[in-house]
């Protein structure tokens, strides 16, 4: 792997119980601040598969690309049929609302041991997340207080009901609602939720990206995000860009390795370096040398 010209080697691990794959800065034994990273359900669904679409090239941190719950190392008994049962018994209820809640709960743990491990300066670390991984950053946000210093999602899973409605689009699988699934998809309405994301002090930087060709969390939505939360940041300190060519799935099937790079995810990823240089990096030059 290739970052900032320099020849870098993944280590993967495992922190608090969460498996990881760590790409150094290119002085690996100077401290860095960190940011992680935390893949899809479509494609990038792993983390080799997000380091790999996603590398934030150019950018001197230490990047740690972490596994979802029920994903990669932590399939459940029975593997992938036992998760494709846990979806069409219940896609919300028994699958991505456990998965997004357990990702959000376990940051804390696991950058308090990648602190101890990893020669990680004391800034508050960046997140970044990709469709349910950016539910999950949300999250995290909203509930949690993890100390954060830079937020960057693609393509978010801003509201889950949208999910359903492309599978049912796109499956032909009608999804039955129920008064506890409407309180979950509530729940991880995060336009709904604006206010308490705004609400934290200090408010951490957020670049929100959306794919022009997104057809499950469409550019709208993340428009409605950026405006429902403008009040509460300074300019500069939030933003919202659509990428063109960019669909909802950042690569191929089946999304366990990384795909070959495209325009979109070039921009996407230059877009994410980009932020966070300038709000991770204090003191450095706003721009990647790319």
């Amino acid at each position: 792997m290739v970052a900032n010209g320099t020849l870098t080697e993944p280590l993967t691990g495992t922190a608090a119980g969460v498996p990881y794959l760590a790409v150094p800065p290119p002085d690996p034994d100077r401290s860095a601040p960190m940011v992680i990273g935390l893949h899809a359900f479509e494609p990038p669904r792993s983390e080799a598969a997000l380091a790999g679409t996603l590398p934030l090239l150019g950018l001197p941190v230490w990047r740690f690309y972490l596994g979802l719950p029920l994903f990669g190392h932590r399939l459940p008994e029975g593997g992938v049929p036992e998760v494709n049962r846990l979806g069409q018994t219940d896609y919300l209820i028994q699958l991505y609302g456990p998965v997004v809640e357990q990702a959000a709960a376990e940051l804390p743990r696991v950058v308090a041991e990648l602190r101890r491990s990893f020669p990680v300066s004391e800034a508050p670390a960046g997140l970044m997340g990709v469709g349910a991984g950016g539910a999950a950053v949300f999250l995290a946000l909203a509930e949690g207080d993890l100390p954060v210093g830079a937020v960057g999602v693609v393509n978010p899973v801003i509201d889950p009901a949208q999910v359903l409605a492309a599978r049912e689009r796109h499956l032909g699988i009608t999804y039955h609602w129920s008064d506890k699934s409407r309180e979950i998809a509530t729940w991880l309405d995060f336009t709904e939720r604006a206010e308490e994301l705004a609400s934290r002090d200090p408010q951490p930087p957020m670049l929100i990206v959306n794919g022009e060709h997104d057809e499950i969390i469409r550019p709208g939505h993340g428009r409605l995000l950026h405006d429902a939360l403008a009040s509460r940041h300074l300019p500069h300190t939030l933003r919202h860009i659509v990428v063109p060519d960019l669909a909802h799935a950042l690569g191929p099937e089946p999304g366990l390795d990384p795909g070959p790079p495209t325009p979109g995810t070039v921009l996407a990823d230059r877009a994410l370096a980009e932020w966070f240089h300038a709000h991770l990096l204090s003191g450095a030059e706003t721009t990647v040398r790319l």
